[in-house]
């Protein structure tokens, strides 16, 4: 009796961890269903990228790979969460442009001014939405690979620093590394 209550506990996830699961914007960008050779035959395995983000700053990227869809989207999801980091933003956009690579995939990923909305592609609109950035302009440059775009993009992301950072390293006012747009603003 003690042991089956245990299980049932164990099972629901706790208050905060229910609330942040509710919240946090879950995409499957990919699903792919790969082969192994056997003896008997073959065996079948799937792959899932997921991307997860809280649509204010924070994304993350997981794998996850399982026998059945639904194991894989779980583990990825998972994987996704533990990997979640926050991204320094300047209003709706990136603070800097940066070229960001992972394997054979390189990604642009450009500030854009507020109205302009996701400028992007495939894995990598599917990124940059989770995290929050509403006005971005990206090319995909080098391989189409989903896995590696979405991994450069999420590179690409990480890389970036805040424009006090930033003015700090260059050296520079504060004002000369904001984007025009938000100069005129202040």
């Amino acid at each position: 009796m003690a042991a089956q209550q245990q299980r049932e506990r164990r099972r629901q996830p706790r208050g905060r961890e229910a609330e942040e699961r509710e919240e946090l914007d879950e995409r499957v960008v990919h699903l792919a269903r790969t082969a192994k050779v056997v003896k008997g035959g073959r065996r079948f395995a799937f792959r899932a990228v997921v991307v997860v983000g809280d649509n204010n700053g924070s994304v993350g990227v997981g794998v996850g790979k399982a026998r059945e869809v639904p194991e894989a989207i779980r583990k990825g999801s998972e994987r996704a969460r533990r990997n979640m980091r926050k991204i320094p933003m300047q209003g709706t956009t990136i603070p800097h442009q940066v070229v960001a690579t992972y394997s054979a995939a390189r990604v642009l990923l450009k500030p854009a001014s507020p109205g302009t909305g996701v400028i992007a592609g495939g894995g990598v609109r599917a990124v940059v939405e989770a995290a929050g950035i509403k006005d971005i302009l990206t090319k995909s440059m080098g391989s189409a690979n989903i896995l590696n775009v979405v991994k450069a993009t999420n590179v690409g992301l990480r890389s970036l620093k805040s424009p006090e950072e930033e003015a700090q390293r260059r050296g520079k006012p504060i004002e000369s590394i904001m984007p025009f747009w938000s100069r005129n603003a202040q």
